[in-house]
């Protein structure tokens, strides 16, 4: 699966659909291949603030459990219920359905463009 050139992405897997001073965040293709089927989610809730590149809940596979990542630092708005309901949606459909949270952000992390992160992902 290619990554939408339209997104911004971190090194840490995760992507962010930018709109003015929100973001959508999940976490990419690549990310959700290494993790194999996702079974559960530990999202930040409405109300909580995240920092760029701090932890800020988990996402637990049949193979480990990995740290999901604040890609900016921010006021968390909303939550995927979909997702958390069926965690399945990230490793299915990782840039559409599988979208994890939305921050209203105050500072942007290290983001990076697509080609960017091909490179990263590539190397």
């Amino acid at each position: 699966m290619s990554n939408p050139t339209e997104l911004k992405y971190t090194a840490e897997h995760e992507w962010l659909a930018v709109d003015g001073d929100t973001a959508r965040v999940g976490v990419t293709a690549f990310a959700a291949d290494a993790l194999g089927d996702v079974v559960y989610v530990d999202l930040p809730t409405p109300g909580d603030t995240v920092t760029a590149g701090e932890a800020c809940g988990e996402l637990e596979s049949t193979k480990s459990v990995s740290d999901l990542y604040a890609p900016v630092t921010g006021e968390v708005v909303a939550v995927n219920e979909a997702v958390d309901a069926d965690p399945s949606l990230v490793n299915s459909d990782p840039f559409g359905e599988g979208w994890l949270f939305v921050v209203r952000f105050t500072e942007p992390g290290d983001l990076l463009d697509a080609a960017a992160y091909d490179a990263l992902v590539a190397g």
